[in-house]
């Protein structure tokens, strides 16, 4: 579309529990807006937004689409997510790009976990929220109760605008509360209750204003067009939150809502400017929604396309960018070539010549570009906040099935973080496994299943192996003598050696204390190579040694015989003996965990990390949420998060870092050994 100004564009986040169709309104909203001749169905595969293979067999989202089109001369930009909580990274990158929000409700389930979810994110991110009580055709669907629930569930400022004419499989049109269009075909009780409702409206409205409220209190009512321009404006303060209604299945109440998208839904200028910082100066600015000012916008979201590869999408904050252009990453430092920019409709590309400000749009086949990076006129560059994308909750070990699956797992990876900043990959520097992170059983799953559809990559997962470490509680003295005299060069290396805890984290020391040159010089520094080698692998269950001081103080040499590989062996032996007098224990990782749940959850919550051998330190409370701080083995929350879906109905998150290593008790370091010493027993068989 030619001269597109901020004004024009309506950029929308479709949010909601999974399951209450937003998929299907995004179809049914691109349908009634003319850009697709018919409307395809979740149950067939056949809808715009969920186009990936995965997502037609599993019949749900599983990532972020896009659907841009132009419904009377303005452009849309509806962005649909997922609902599943595992997929929450789609929501919180999305949000950076809305300018409004439609929060969807099951009409038969009424508010659901995800609808809280969905309401809460979108008010902390400031954006304004609308919501569509959608399935009104279904039986057990109920307007009435819905309206209710979310007035009390969100606050009082959540105001009707439409009404449904008839229920269940009756349900055949709406009624405006605004305009009053469709009220003659309401009677009776339904009658009555559509006036309470244009009662509520126009009280809910005036309040938002104290001259239009001494107004209303004097005459009892408001005139058509002071409340649609107090409605206006409040929605675009987010002091109200309008409810419309509808059926996406029969199509009943889109039009409607399309209307009140292009007529109520705040406009990008609409919204509180955005900040960014100056890298050179770090001074922070508010940036104008001006498409005549520099270029600067935000890459909120990287698809994987597997025939063009990688597509960026991005929001333009301020000026425009021309295809066939460039522009400066300033989180990379660097200028980034880019040929055509289009607009998407689901996986369909559409070219355009330019993305004005306010507006989304995509290009492919950036070289360096990653969700997250601001993007800029390179004379003018501003980084805007990171997104803030949560850390993983879940792992899983991740083995490559064959040698041909081990070539390519590293490509295959790397293009799927790319795409989902909250699913990461990496290798165990300590156990040397490939570690797959992310939000969930089902994420992971989700992610695990596209490396195998799309690149042919195919894995075993396993529950990974936790970095235990060895150290020592008390000292230990051993002297060692190797002597080798058969075949070839002897070999001869006295070593007298004590050992000594040092404080948790302080890791090794080596100290020489031999007087008298009973160890030439340069043999002490084989001691040393030698224990060091003795750290990798201590004489429990074979992890490694930590927080302990050797210290050579004697020995003996040979005139001929004495070498650096033996004094090596010799200090080895020397430190193994040591240890075994000197209580050697294992050593866990402890996390530091966050674990945010609604208030009457708290009980329960602290009950299961206590049971998973967790300390609690101390509790932060929230609007309506505890944040319950706590310190927990990481043995013990490899799994944590089915069981705290399970104990708050998916309403429940954390987050973890790690803390400190622990001294691991008696009771499970046994296991622990033992299982250690059968792993190596069969990795040495095979």
């Amino acid at each position: 579309m030619a001269n597109l100004q901020p004004q024009d564009i309506r950029n929308i986040i479709l949010l909601g529990h999974s399951g209450c169709g937003k998929t299907s309104l995004a179809e049914a909203l691109a349908f009634n807006g003319g850009a697709i001749p018919k409307m395809g169905r979740i149950e067939d595969g056949t809808t715009i937004s969920d186009y990936n293979e995965d997502e037609k067999d599993k019949k749900h989202s599983a990532s972020t689409a896009l659907l841009s089109f132009i419904y009377k001369s303005k452009k849309l930009n509806i962005l649909d997510v997922p609902g599943y909580t595992d997929f929450v990274g789609e929501m919180i990158g999305a949000l950076r790009a809305a300018d409004a929000c439609i929060v969807v409700v099951n009409a038969a389930a009424g508010i659901e976990i995800g609808t809280e979810r969905a309401f809460r994110m979108a008010r902390e991110k400031g954006v304004p929220c609308f919501f569509f009580i959608n399935m009104l055709d279904k039986e057990r669907a109920d307007y009435n109760k819905c309206f209710e629930s979310i007035k009390n569930k969100f606050r009082k400022h959540c105001v009707p605008v439409d009404y449904p004419i008839g229920k269940e499989s009756d349900f055949k049109d709406v009624a405006s509360v605004i305009t009053k269009k469709g009220a003659g075909s309401l009677q009776g009780a339904e009658e009555a209750r559509f006036k309470a409702l244009g009662d509520i409206l126009a009280e809910t409205v005036a309040e938002t204003d104290d001259a239009l409220l001494e107004k209303y209190l004097d005459k009892g009512q408001l005139a058509a067009d002071e409340l649609t321009q107090a409605l206006r404006k409040a929605v675009n303060t987010a002091d109200i939150s309008p409810i419309l209604c509808g059926s996406t299945t029969h199509n009943i109440g889109i039009k409607e809502l399309l209307e009140f998208i292009i007529e109520y839904f705040p406009l990008p200028i609409d919204r509180p400017k955005v900040e960014a910082t100056r890298p050179d100066s770090g001074e922070k600015r508010a940036i104008e929604m001006n498409s005549n000012g520099p270029f600067s916008g935000l890459v909120f979201k990287t698809l994987s396309d597997p025939f063009i590869g990688q597509i960026s999408i991005f929001k333009v904050f301020s000026g425009k960018l021309q295809s066939n252009g460039s522009f400066y990453n300033v989180n990379k430092g660097m200028r980034e070539k880019i040929g055509q920019i289009f607009s998407l409709m689901g996986k369909t590309q559409n070219s355009i010549d330019s993305a004005q400000s306010g507006d989304i749009a995509c290009v492919a086949k950036l070289k360096e570009t990653q969700t997250g990076d601001s993007i800029a006129d390179e004379k003018n560059p501003v980084k805007f906040d990171e997104i803030d994308f949560p850390e993983p909750a879940v792992s899983f070990s991740l083995k490559p099935k064959t040698r041909s699956d081990e070539d390519k797992i590293s490509g295959a990876v790397h293009k799927l973080m790319a795409e989902d900043p909250t699913f990461k990959v990496a290798m165990g520097e300590e156990t040397k496994e490939m570690i797959v992170s992310g939000m969930g059983d089902m994420h992971i799953n989700m992610m695990i299943n596209r490396m195998k559809m799309r690149y042919g990559v195919q894995v075993d997962l396993g529950t990974p192996k936790v970095a235990y470490k060895e150290t020592i509680l008390g000292k230990g003295d051993a002297q060692y003598r190797h002597k080798k005299q058969t075949g070839g060069a002897g070999q001869f290396a006295e070593v007298w050696m004590r050992i000594e805890p040092l404080r948790r984290g302080e890791g090794f020391q080596f100290v020489d204390e031999v007087v008298g040159g009973a160890i030439p010089r340069q043999f002490v520094v084989s001691c040393e190579k030698g224990v060091r080698t003795a750290l990798n692998s201590g004489i429990l269950a074979g992890f490694p040694v930590v927080d302990v001081k050797a210290i050579v103080y004697d020995g003996k040499t040979h005139p001929v015989d004495s070498k650096d590989i033996a004094f090596q062996t010799a200090a080895r032996k020397a430190f193994k003996e040591s240890m075994q007098k000197a209580r050697p224990v294992l050593l866990e990782p402890i996390m530091d965990v966050d674990v945010v749940v609604p208030d009457e959850f708290m009980g329960d919550i602290t009950g299961s990390l206590n049971s998973r051998r967790g300390r609690i330190m101390g509790m932060e409370p929230g609007d309506g949420v505890q944040t319950i701080k706590a310190k927990v083995p990481l043995e013990e929350m490899y799994k944590y998060v089915n069981e705290l879906k399970s104990i708050t109905g998916g309403r429940g998150a954390y987050t973890m870092s790690f803390s400190h290593h622990e001294v691991v008790p008696p009771t499970q370091a046994q296991g622990i050994i033992e299982k250690a010493k059968l792993t190596k027993k069969e990795e040495a068989e095979d």
